[in-house]
């Protein structure tokens, strides 16, 4: 049937009705005193959701925009960092340091598995001339389904002293606790087609005070990416380059919903959709790709193994029109994807899960009871 794709991957993402009809607006003037009421607003929303009273900047970008950006402005050519890499956007992170020339170190987890904070503080606490100038995490790696244990790695770059730590918050804000201020988070990037529950676009960067002084002597090229600028014109609720005015009237809307529904509420949402997607796929007899104990709530990794992960979202797609996400790089063909994060609800997961069943009792895998993972989805769902 037309207009009934249904978006369950981990971005984009879903978009509500009211954010969609308040982007066919007429754009105004991005200059106007109108804008910058909105912008105002805009800005106080970010802030409540990052929890922080820190500067949370927008561009005109994805979350690699954002990630970048919050790379290149703290740093200069010749500066050590840790990367932590377990999974194809955190090892993009690497790669971009790499591009500006900075001295990188990367600590490695099989994809999959979480990152060992304990490597990071073996290799901090050696440190003894304060040489790594920044650590850099991404918290939810979408990729593999795996949530890394942000807090405890923050703890030991605090205990260091000297090195900024840096995150990859792209599928994390909005959707899992990410309290800035409180565990004293220096940059932290977003982007606006993931829990923001609006489309591709807008990039989100927090800076810190000790961010900011770091910018005062970082050497790495930037012009648009230049967050001073950016700093400079949300003081004054405006933007240093022209802003998807139309993407600003859709985040004012999701940015009240979110506030509407609370950030307990928030978390606690994911944490049961994922919960639910979780218990139906075991019931189908199906292996799950990340532990237990350290899975994201912005995705379900799945990786079945009498039926090959293209066939099911293929047939999902055809016969359903829901979208499920595939493997990336080395996990392609081997697992698929649930995406349940942002504009979703339990009633998206049980859908999701009985084309899931469909597809499989269509493609042999019949070693389930029918209904067994819808059923299962359901005892946890309220």
């Amino acid at each position: 049937m037309e207009d009934k794709h249904m978006l369950m991957i981990p971005g984009p993402t879903p978009v509500p009705e009211k954010a969609l009809l308040a982007m066919g607006k007429h754009p105004i003037g991005h200059r106007s005193g109108e804008f910058s009421e909105i912008m105002g607003k805009v800005t106080a929303g970010l802030k409540w959701l990052h929890q922080t009273q820190n500067d949370v900047l927008v561009l005109t970008a994805s979350g690699t925009g954002a990630m970048e950006a919050g790379i290149i402005n703290f740093l200069s050519p010749g500066d050590r960092v840790l990367v932590g890499c377990n999974g194809k956007f955190s090892e993009r992170w690497a790669e971009v340091c790499q591009a500006y020339n900075l001295n990188v170190e990367k600590i490695t987890a099989e994809w999959g598995k979480p990152l060992d904070p304990e490597a990071f503080q073996k290799r901090l606490s050696s440190d003894t001339n304060k040489e790594i100038k920044a650590v850099i995490v991404t918290h939810s790696e979408t990729s593999t389904g795996v949530l890394n244990d942000l807090e405890t790695i923050n703890r030991y770059v605090k205990q260091h002293g000297q090195a900024l730590i840096m995150v990859d918050a792209v599928t994390s804000l909005g959707c899992v606790n990410v309290p800035v201020d409180e565990w004293g988070l220096d940059v932290v990037a977003s982007g606006s087609q993931k829990g923001y529950m609006i489309p591709p676009g807008l990039g989100f960067v927090s800076v810190s005070d000790r961010a900011w002084e770091a910018y005062k002597q970082a050497q790495c090229p930037r012009f648009y990416l230049d967050l001073g600028p950016y700093s400079k014109s949300a003081a004054k609720n405006s933007n240093p380059f022209t802003p998807p005015v139309n993407l600003i009237y859709a985040l004012q809307v999701t940015l009240n919903m979110m506030q509407a529904e609370g950030l307990e509420n928030i978390f606690a949402r994911h944490q049961r959709l994922s919960a639910a997607a979780r218990a139906g796929v075991e019931a189908m007899g199906l292996p799950l790709f990340a532990p237990s104990d350290c899975t994201s709530p912005a995705t379900t990794a799945v990786a079945p193994a009498t039926v090959e992960a293209e066939q099911i979202r293929s047939l999902v797609k055809k016969r359903f029109d829901i979208a499920l996400a595939g493997g990336q790089n080395q996990l392609k063909g081997k697992i698929f994807r649930i995406g349940h994060l942002g504009f979703i609800s339990d009633r998206d997961i049980l859908a999701t899960l009985s084309a899931i069943e469909s597809a499989l009792l269509a493609l042999g895998h019949d070693s389930f009871q029918p209904g067994a993972g819808v059923a299962a989805a359901a005892k946890v769902l309220p």
